[in-house]
């Protein structure tokens, strides 16, 4: 009781009083869990009562949340000059009554990217996501960001990656958010990425491989192969290759492909059922922007596929994930024909905001 009257919180209900040897703790986005110190576990839902509770409103005047080295959150009191580990609005907590389950599935198109991750605290996560300076790449590191972990925006232009960082953290001037130059379409510049981040000799616990091109006229890159191939595929297959062992050495761990749904309007093999690589990287001639996108995005599949079978005995697990159908964004903008179609049927989008690719099961 002394602590809850340092916290100002000596009022309690009876209903709420925690039984001996609990401690009721809160997250950094405002939900409340309790922890067992007896059985050294922690539950969403009051040991009592069975209620799951969030924090209502604002910190008062004169607080800041802050975060321990342990990752635990706390609360100082810049007018009194003193510190608590119980947040203060917990006299002004809610219920949260979750329904019951039903077939509708957990995320769906309206859900938020801060949703997703909603409750969790993901300090201490090591996090890179390809492409992170706009689009659902953005919205995705940011959320990541906010909930707590290092998140790393791995682009092609490091000037975009950088304003995005500091759109960011004008969020959260605490969020842990670093850019570092990666381009796909040089197998050189994966790999330098991926030797500058294993300079840094940290954990790698979530990469997402999000960046893309798509309706990019015909082109090779400095290896000699076709862009959409080695950016959408090739690229990401090689950048996973070079970081699988921080990523099992850093298991439970996982790699988040964005395919799409259009990976099922095209194949890759041949009359005979075998697998035909000209199509992987065709020639001029043999070249359709659409067709190329959607070899890409097969690609993915069966990439994430293999690897989730090689690497779930070790920790790692490997999801593939569509974005939403015709979600508006800036990959149409290499050809005006795709800009008006994109235009014309944005009214009928999704945003950026309402993606995260995270949480979704493996392929």
């Amino acid at each position: 009781m002394a602590a809850l009257r340092y916290a100002g919180l000596d009022d309690t209900d009876s209903e709420d009083e925690l039984p001996l040897g609990w401690e009721q703790r809160t997250t950094k986005d405002g939900w409340v869990y309790y922890a067992n110190h007896t059985e050294e576990k922690t539950q969403w839902e009051h040991p009592k009562t069975g209620k799951r509770k969030r924090i209502a409103g604002d910190l008062p005047y004169g607080w800041e949340q802050e975060t321990d080295e342990n990752g635990q959150v706390y609360f100082v009191d810049h007018i009194n000059k003193r510190t608590t580990y119980l947040d203060p609005r917990l006299a002004f907590t809610v219920d949260d009554n979750p329904t019951k389950p039903t077939t509708r599935q957990r995320y769906d198109g309206s859900t938020t990217a801060m949703e997703i991750l909603q409750g969790r605290d993901l300090t201490g996560k090591v996090v890179i996501v390809t492409g992170a300076n706009s689009g659902i790449g953005f919205e995705t590191a940011k959320s990541f960001a906010l909930h707590g972990a290092h998140v790393i925006l791995a682009c092609r232009n490091l000037t975009r990656a950088n304003e995005a960082v500091s759109r960011i953290l004008g969020e959260w001037h605490k969020a842990k958010v670093e850019a570092m130059t990666l381009d796909l379409a040089q197998l050189r510049s994966v790999q330098h990425f991926a030797q500058a981040f294993k300079a840094k000799n940290v954990s790698l616990h979530v990469l997402v491989c999000n960046a893309a091109a798509f309706a990019l006229p015909w082109t090779l890159t400095k290896d000699g192969l076709e862009t959409t191939f080695q950016v959408n595929h090739l690229g990401h297959f090689h950048l996973v290759q070079l970081l699988q062992d921080v990523l099992c050495r850093s298991a439970p761990a996982r790699v988040v492909v964005v395919s799409s749904e259009s990976h099922r309007f095209t194949d890759i093999n041949d009359s005979s059922g075998n697998l035909d690589f000209s199509r992987l990287s065709p020639s001029k001639n043999d070249y359709w922007a659409m067709l190329a996108y959607n070899r890409s995005k097969l690609c993915n599949i069966l990439f994430s596929n293999e690897l989730h079978r090689r690497l779930s005995p070790r920790g790692v697990t490997s999801n593939a994930v569509h974005p939403g159908n015709m979600m508006y964004s800036s990959i149409h903008r290499n050809w005006w024909v795709y800009t008006l179609l994109f235009t014309l049927a944005r009214p009928f989008t999704k945003s950026m905001i309402p993606d995260c690719p995270v949480e979704l099961g493996h392929s």
